[in-house]
């Protein structure tokens, strides 16, 4: 290893950062040197790293008309600037030298394939951190805008840092544009029921004749509700409820320390299972149609486990959008979960207490540094500039906290030990639950690009759940594959009615199909909704009477970090 602490070269004329530079990489290179690593590994990234600084200083020696230009694949150092000064060029070009290098000797690490993996990524994180892009004296597009605005550029960026620190989070997005209840989550409706754990609205109908069997959403307990509601052309509900359903929707509480013993049972009891029976109620039917997101997915699915245990259907149809219920594998989130892990969890918080939702939220960030960290550090504080507004974006700030026991039994259950898939392992409000008993149709959704749900893994429930099941696979992410209306004409989505045990098997012969999955869903739930009848004259029964008008209190609670 001494090799590389040895071989990296300085900076030219870039003084003390060049050389603060040049020390951070050894000291990150001096830790891997602890590790186990393959030796002809190790070698070849030797072997690699003196060829490719060889030929870089062979260019640099080559006089003014061999001019450097900086790594050509990278955005962070695709302006005008990094190109026009050879200094900074030379450092991207050093800087991605130094990353291949980083990268090939933790790939190098001896170990199991989750040691490999983490290693990898904590060398990522350093590596991302580390660009000269972040830094203020390095980066040549900040230091030309600071001389173009007379400095305005950097107090502007200092009135940015300040207020993110009063906030206590970095602003994705200009936040100031943005308010639910007045362009967010705007969906006409009333609250119709409320507990300690959630709030139930239920919408207006816009068409005078609506679907006899009403749907209830079950929208994930992390962040809110209104990423299904965000504006009117991209809104979920707003696009089912014009389609003539009668929409039900669970809002979950943003928990604070009453509830900080508040457990996975109480979630499912009182969030899951007592909006279906409000929903029952006020709908006068028996079964209902019902749709889980996420972890929202997970909950609704352990519902409806505990009531077939106890003998009940209360579903005739099942959606799930991007949801675990088979944990064999996780993606990047198996990195943060394992037994060590869990159990601090327990001990400090699984008893009594909260997980914060600025902890969760900067995880999912640091999962995409570059776009939803580093890209807005340079942005927001070495550039001075204000980040665009961006519905998504503001209800990704919005976070949520967790009552530390339920998040402690998510974690045990499902990501650590993946119990919910084993019939009869998992008791959940006083039941042995068995998804083999829920056999009502299913719509599964999936998105290809999706690192928090890996794709594969959603598909999973195909082989879990003995219903007749439809699969469908979208474009993009985890949000912004789920939310793609049909009249942005956006991204893509692939069908395949023969649904065989293996995903890639699946895809192999899917058909690829132009613009959203919204259009196929609601076509598949018209036929589990029944005949049209007529729209009900206003919210909610005798027993649920309106508490307050859409989007309620619950959602509107914000907590600081």
């Amino acid at each position: 290893m001494d090799t590389f602490n040895t071989g990296l070269p300085e900076l030219p004329g870039l003084g003390a950062a060049s050389k603060a530079l040049k020390e951070g990489w050894q000291r990150a290179l001096s830790g891997l040197s602890g590790m186990a690593l393959e030796p002809q590994a190790v070698i070849a990234a030797q072997q690699q790293y003196l060829q490719d600084a060889t030929a870089l200083w062979n260019t640099l020696a080559a006089g003014p008309e061999a001019k450097i230009a900086p790594p050509a694949a990278d955005r962070r150092f695709a302006g005008e600037a990094w190109r026009e000064n050879p200094a900074a060029a030379l450092g991207a070009q050093l800087y991605a030298l130094n990353a291949r290098t980083m990268l090939a000797l933790a790939d190098a690490v001896q170990g199991d394939e989750k040691t490999r993996e983490r290693v990898r990524f904590a060398v990522q994180q350093f590596i991302d951190a580390s660009s000269p892009s972040n830094v203020l004296a390095l980066n040549p597009e900040a230091l030309r805008k600071a001389v173009e605005t007379q400095g305005q550029s950097l107090s502007a960026g200092m009135q940015h840092l300040l207020h993110d620190l009063r906030q206590g989070h970095l602003s994705q997005t200009d936040e100031s544009v943005f308010e639910v209840g007045r362009n967010l989550a705007t969906t006409p409706g009333s609250v119709v029921f409320e507990n300690a754990v959630c709030q139930l609205i239920e919408y207006a109908p816009t068409t005078a004749k609506v679907r006899k069997t009403p749907l209830l959403i079950v929208p994930p307990c992390i962040n809110k509700y209104y990423i299904l509601d965000l504006q009117p052309e991209n809104s979920f509900v707003r696009h089912a409820v014009a389609a003539g359903h009668r929409v039900f929707l669970i809002s979950w509480v943003n928990a604070d320390e009453s509830l900080a013993e508040t457990t996975w049972d109480d979630y499912v009891e009182q969030g899951v299972m007592g909006c279906i029976e409000a929903v029952r109620s006020i709908s006068k039917q028996s079964q209902i149609n019902t749709l889980g997101f996420c972890v929202g997915g997970t909950l609704l699915t352990s519902g409806l486990a505990v009531y077939a245990a106890r003998g009940e259907k209360p579903s005739k149809s099942l959606t799930l959008l991007t949801s675990f219920l088979d944990f064999s594998d996780t993606g990047i989130l198996d990195l943060f979960v394992d037994e060590q892990a869990v159990s601090l969890r327990e001990m400090t918080i699984g008893k009594k207490g909260l997980l914060k939702g600025r902890e969760l939220a900067a995880t999912f960030s640091f999962l995409r540094p570059n776009e939803l960290v580093w890209n807005y550090v340079v942005g927001n504080y070495l550039k001075g500039e204000t980040p665009p507004a961006f519905d998504l974006l503001y209800w990704n700030s919005d976070s949520t906290n967790l009552p530390g026991p339920m998040y402690c039994w998510y974690l045990r259950n499902t990501y650590l030990e993946n119990n919910l898939r084993e019939p009869g392992k998992t008791v959940v409000c006083g039941e042995r639950v068995d998804l083999r008993k829920l056999d009502m149709p299913v719509f599964l959704y999936a998105s290809r690009e999706d690192h928090i749900v890996p794709w594969e893994s959603a598909y999973e429930s195909v082989n879990l759940l003995p219903g007749p099941k439809t699969f469908v696979l979208g474009a993009s992410g985890h949000i912004a594959g789920v939310v793609n209306p049909p009249a942005k004409k956006k991204r893509s989505h692939w069908t395949n009615a023969q649904l065989v045990p293996s995903a890639q098997d699946w895809l192999a012969a899917a058909t690829e199909e132009p613009g959203s999955w919204w259009t196929g869903w609601l076509d598949w739930l018209d036929g589990q909704a029944g005949t049209l009848v007529n729209a009900p004259a206003q919210a909610g029964n005798a027993s649920y009477p309106v508490i307050e008008p859409a989007p309620g209190r619950y959602v509107r609670v914000r907590h600081a970090a």
